[in-house]
């Protein structure tokens, strides 16, 4: 048996950060399934092919390695055995990754893997169509969300501590530009579970998101 957490929600919206945090708090296997379509995109870049040929994606998809070591709150990101927790994180795989992801056959693969990953094991995972798609029967269902300024600001904050170079203007439009291709995708839209909680992040800390996510994960470990 396995206890799942699926936090799912807008990009910037805090669901990468929360999930370390519960991870660690309830020793949950945290995997984070955007990171697996990002090891794709950064593939995808590093062999110069076109965004636009299906095909050759699909074809890499077929020939790469992706797979997550690491401690349950600090996972580390394998492609074909080197890790690229970093350098899934640029500004140039954030560009195509919603795209990437929006292939039905990339969608389909990689959705399989991240139910392998998760198999058997007491998980949380973070991403848009957990509590929908990949995991419709998850334990505890949670939609994380703020404005589209906030999360702006989050992500412009964080790539500055990285030291990417972007302009907050540039960083607004990249997340108003991915909520579209999110929420319009053909598989694995971003949308709210009909049974998920939602938490709006906008004017709350990371530690009162974990606090208020942490009892509603309680409540249902008491109930189990």
């Amino acid at each position: 048996m396995s206890f799942v957490v699926a936090i799912d929600g807008t990009a910037g919206s805090g669901k990468g950060t929360v999930a370390k945090l519960l991870a660690e708090k309830y020793n949950l296997c945290n995997i984070d399934t955007g990171a697996t379509y990002r090891c794709l995109s950064l593939a995808v870049l590093e062999n110069n092919v076109d965004i636009k040929n299906k095909e050759s994606i699909i074809k890499i998809l077929e020939d790469i390695d992706i797979n997550i070591k690491g401690t349950n709150s600090n996972p580390v990101f394998l492609l074909n055995g080197i890790d690229v927790s970093d350098k899934i994180r640029s500004k140039e795989v954030t560009q195509i990754v919603s795209q990437i992801s929006s292939i039905p056959e990339v969608r389909i693969k990689l959705v399989d893997l991240q139910r392998k990953l998760a198999k058997n094991k007491n998980v949380i995972l973070d991403g848009r169509d957990i509590g929908t798609y990949v995991f419709p029967n998850a334990d505890v269902k949670i939609y994380l969300d703020a404005s589209v300024e906030k999360r702006a600001e989050r992500r412009f904050a964080e790539n500055i501590e990285k030291g990417i170079e972007t302009s907050f203007e540039e960083v607004l439009e990249n997340i108003r530009m991915r909520d579209k291709q999110d929420m319009e995708k053909q598989i694995g839209a971003l949308k709210i579970a009909d049974d998920a909680i939602v938490v709006d992040t906008s004017n709350l800390s990371i530690e009162e998101v974990v606090l208020k996510i942490s009892k509603i994960i309680e409540e249902k470990l008491v109930k189990e």
